[in-house]
């Protein structure tokens, strides 16, 4: 197969580097490489691999790497596979809602000093679209799980509440102490805005944690265990 990590893309070269250790995890993990692609801000896109590939005869997998799912991954990912022209590709879901992520997220909680009683927001990049919404809200109910207390969910980019607006509600409402767990991916723009919202502890990304490289490979697994052998 060909491997594909799909990933957003940022200008912010640390969040570029933590996505290629991931790729490279995964990779590891598959005792195979992985290549990474971008539907945003960087090259190469899906298309371009895809486009290379198109006669190799090998069937390609890609996996979004999107922590919910949204436009990316509903719409610009199988955009880009149908103007490829590759005839065999698989896009598997999105890495998230997902049991074993939530359970990151609470692992980097725990790594950042959080105890129980700590108010805690969810924080993910955002999305307009409604599916997304449900995603990240699914996912906070599956962290709240965890922690045996509610999580709040807000937003870096898009959508409301901002972190910010629900960092200040939460203080309004008497909040000792206010945690944000960081759900994304990579670092970058996204995770710096979460470090000035003026919250106690901040929780660091979650591309670096190994479980996420095995969710990712697990991906690539059950999608190759899929496919017709010819």
């Amino acid at each position: 197969m060909i491997p594909i990590l799909v990933a957003h893309g940022t200008r912010a070269p640390e969040g570029t580097v933590m996505i290629g250790e991931l790729a490279e995890r995964v990779g590891g993990l598959l005792a195979q490489p992985v290549r990474v692609a971008f539907v945003d801000v960087l090259g190469p896109n899906p298309a371009e691999i895809l486009a290379a590939e198109a006669d190799s005869g090998r069937p390609a997998i890609l996996v979004p790497a999107f922590l919910a799912r949204g436009y990316h991954v509903g719409v610009d990912v199988p955009t880009q596979v149908a103007a490829s022209g590759h005839p065999d590709v698989t896009i598997t879901p999105a890495l998230g809602p997902d049991p074993r992520v939530a359970a990151v997220v609470a692992a980097r909680l725990a790594e950042s000093g959080w105890r129980p009683g700590d108010s805690v927001i969810l924080a993910a990049a955002g999305s307009s679209d409604p599916v997304a919404h449900t995603d990240l809200m699914q996912a906070a109910e599956m962290l709240s799980g965890l922690l045996g207390s509610r999580v709040n969910v807000a937003f870096a980019a898009t959508g409301g509440p901002s972190v910010g607006e629900a960092v200040a509600a939460l203080r309004s409402q008497g909040a000792a102490r206010v945690v944000i767990a960081s759900y994304l991916l990579a670092d970058g723009l996204f995770q710096r805005r979460l470090r000035t919202t003026g919250a106690d502890l901040v929780t660091e990304p979650l591309g670096t944690h190994p479980e996420i490289a095995r969710v990712v490979a697990d991906r690539f697994i059950t999608a190759l265990s899929r496919i017709p052998v010819r």
